[in-house]
């Protein structure tokens, strides 16, 4: 998706305008007032509710997954009890390390994950369960048979944290080592999760938006024009809040590339490191990117995660 802009740079300016001026053009307990007084996107977020539009579900059942390729679970949310796929128990005894992935297009929801992709659009992220990582796939508020409404990367950033309290809580899982990847409206969640949580040892973002009003109205239930609701729900915003390890990928000349260079631009955390992968696009990236991402995490034991990228490795994913 494609980020307005004109739009950004608009609110930017006026915000910094009335930032300079002390007008406070808000009254108090609004969201764009509890923005403005927030330093990071958990204090912005705190008092504020969805600010829903319409309230959607999915209403569809999970696919049960051919057995001893992945198992269906149910974690505790405050949303409710929702559904997700995990990598079986290893064989290998002892804690491992583990990943949450979340999925893109629709993120509240969770389906096939088991039957092999082509590796020019690998959304599967079997490349993790393949290298001997535990690898869970929630579904989100909403999508699915779940309880709860979809609310637009608000509320599902609370249920991936849910997510990861489970993942921490099984014996087989080291709760020191476990990573957040997604992809697409997977990647924007991944952003604003690491925006709100530090206890990831490391994120792996693939082609996020910064600006989620170019996603549109069929995928947002909140309004377009309520420009609180939507910074509040746009990572571009909130790159102070990373304090553990992110990295950003996209390919170098498809779908959300300007959206990576944006956020490069505007972030303003040292934790979080962007990239362009030559010659890749939005879904290209993703099997060889995976796969490297995948044997780092194995090779990641020590006290604190040393797993970096340069611009060589990258630069030789894809031919």
């Amino acid at each position: 998706m494609k980020t307005n802009y004109g739009w950004l740079l608009m609110l930017a300016l006026i915000a910094g305008g009335c930032a300079r001026s002390g007008v406070d053009a808000n009254p108090p307990g609004t969201a764009s007032n509890a923005d403005a007084e927030a330093k990071t996107l958990s204090q912005a977020r705190a008092s504020v509710d969805p600010q829903l539009i319409r309230q959607q579900r999915d209403g569809t059942q999970v696919p049960v997954p051919p057995q001893g390729t992945l198992d269906l679970v149910r974690y505790p949310s405050a949303a409710g009890e929702l559904a997700a796929y995990l990598s079986p128990r290893p064989a290998q005894p002892g804690k491992h390390p583990a990943i949450i992935w979340i999925s893109g297009g629709d993120s509240n929801t969770i389906g096939d994950s088991w039957t092999p992709q082509s590796r020019d659009n690998d959304q599967s992220a079997m490349a993790f369960r393949q290298a001997g990582v535990v690898t869970m796939y929630p579904s989100l508020r909403g999508g699915n048979d779940n309880p709860g409404v979809r609310e637009a990367f608000y509320g599902e950033v609370q249920d991936i944290l849910a997510a990861a309290d489970y993942l921490a809580k099984l014996d087989f899982v080291d709760p020191k080592r476990i990573y957040l990847g997604g992809h697409s409206t997977g990647g924007t969640l991944v952003l604003l999760v690491a925006e709100t949580d530090p206890r990831f040892r490391g994120a792996f973002a693939f082609g996020p938006v910064a600006d989620v009003s170019g996603y549109g109205e069929g995928m947002l239930p909140v309004a377009l024009d309520n420009e609180a609701a939507i910074r509040l729900r746009s990572p571009v915003h909130w790159t102070a809040s990373i304090r553990s390890p992110v990295f950003v990928f996209e390919g170098d000349h498809d779908a959300n590339t300007e959206d990576l260079l944006l956020l490069r631009k505007l972030n303003q955390s040292p934790q979080a490191k962007y990239f362009l992968i030559p010659r890749a696009t939005h879904f290209t990236t993703l099997a060889p990117a995976n796969e490297l991402i995948a044997k780092k995490i194995i090779a990641d034991r020590g006290e604190h995660s040393d797993i970096g990228f340069s611009e060589a490795e990258l630069s030789q994913l894809l031919p």
